[in-house]
């Protein structure tokens, strides 16, 4: 049953378990209240970034805020899409899961990014650390999936139909 299973599919399979509950609670508490899901821990950094650095009125923090989430849930999408395709063994033989992961890992890895270097500006530590950590998982999965390539597909010969040529015979259409 695990034959099949290669070492980047786990590792998207394992980042999706983390990824998926805690991204969608984090953006879930930024819809429900945009302010103060803004002000808790995973996204206090950009919170602390947007009124300290940028200085922007509240409505458009609500915005960023709503902006950050629908990005969060985007991951977190992709991620789903990824273990929806992971499950169909065809699918994770050839590799053609890998295109979900990585744009899940692409937009993860820009999010974790940003925040981690809003931490950096602001002097949020505990936020840093957070982003850091996030940001070398996706990283980590990233270099896994660009050096780890699908099995190749065996190539099978049916040697019964094929007629064996003569070397004087030439096969030209002429000479048939």
């Amino acid at each position: 049953m695990f034959r099949n299973w290669r070492i980047g599919s786990v590792n998207g399979a394992l980042l999706a378990a983390y990824f998926i509950p805690a991204w969608t609670l984090v953006a879930f508490s930024i819809f429900v209240a945009p302010v103060h899901g803004l002000y808790e821990r995973p996204s206090v950094a950009v919170a602390l970034f947007l009124s300290d650095q940028l200085q922007i009125t509240g409505m458009s923090t609500v915005r960023a805020a709503w902006l950050l989430a629908l990005g969060r849930l985007t991951v977190v999408a992709f991620f789903a899409i990824y273990l929806a395709l992971l499950a169909v063994p065809r699918t994770r033989k050839n590799g053609a899961s890998d295109e979900a992961l990585g744009i899940a890992l692409a937009i993860g890895s820009l999010i974790s990014f940003a925040s981690m270097m809003m931490a950096s500006k602001v002097g949020e530590m505990a936020a840093l650390r957070l982003h850091a950590t996030e940001l070398l998982l996706l990283l980590g999965a990233a270099i896994v999936l660009v050096i780890e390539r699908p099995a190749a597909a065996p190539k099978t010969v049916d040697l019964e139909h094929i007629a064996p040529l003569a070397f004087d015979e030439a096969e030209l259409l002429h000479n048939r």
